[in-house]
């Protein structure tokens, strides 16, 4: 995982995490593995805790 984006809004972090995940439906038909490169959206409170992300659908740079 790589921190891609990170800004201070208000008392809290919101951060765009770039991710590479092996394809599960590749690794399920016994083929060679494909890295997917996938974003998430990660809050972060004040001391830098995760308190919420999700999976981007696109991400633009």
């Amino acid at each position: 995982m790589t921190i891609i984006k990170l800004d201070k809004v208000e008392d809290n972090w919101e951060a765009v995490a770039e991710v590479y995940e092996d394809d599960s439906f590749l690794k399920s038909m016994n083929l060679p593995p494909k890295n997917t490169r996938l974003y998430y959206a990660v809050k972060m409170d004040q001391e830098k805790e995760v308190i919420s992300f999700e999976r981007l659908t696109e991400y633009f740079h």
